[in-house]
């Protein structure tokens, strides 16, 4: 899917692509971190039809509700072929052991043999994190692995 990027000068970027029905759907980013969800005129794709104003929280609300579930498809697709691995999402809650703690610090590979595949922050997906990766409050962490080290690394992100 092409994704075109247009600068609008002195207000931010406006960034779209064209659906398969024919729409030109995008966002544009303002120069002062305001969000508006636009969806262009079938007719004439120069001409919004509908927008919607969007907060930073709203947007990543947005992104996450789009973006988290694909990924997770994505990987689980993936994993269906291989007995007794499972794709979970683990939400890293704020106050959590490890906000504002590394990946590194977890030790989860080592304490579960569980693999943490991606972070979701903010409506944006951090695949293959290192293990410098510094986690925050809110995250969502995919991970694969057996049930019962999924149980652990639950257990690990919420209590320590």
């Amino acid at each position: 899917m092409d994704v075109t990027v247009t600068p609008l000068p002195g207000l931010g970027t406006r960034q779209d692509f064209t659906t398969r029905s024919g729409h030109r759907i995008g966002v544009i980013t303002y120069r002062d971190g305001r969000f508006e969800l636009i969806v262009s005129d079938h007719e004439d794709p120069d001409k919004v039809a509908a927008s919607v104003d969007l907060t930073t929280a709203e947007t990543s609300a947005l992104a996450n509700l789009l973006g988290a579930p694909q990924l997770v498809a994505k990987l689980t697709e993936q994993q269906r072929e291989v007995t007794g691995v499972t794709t979970w999402q683990l939400p890293l809650p704020p106050g959590s052991p490890y906000d504002g703690r590394t990946l590194g610090d977890t030790e989860m590979r080592t304490r579960t043999s569980v693999s943490i595949v991606a972070v979701v922050r903010d409506g944006t997906v951090h695949p293959s994190p290192r293990p410098d990766f510094e986690f925050a409050g809110g995250d969502l962490v995919v991970v694969v692995g057996t049930s019962t080290g999924l149980r652990a690394a639950s257990e690990i992100l919420e209590k320590g």
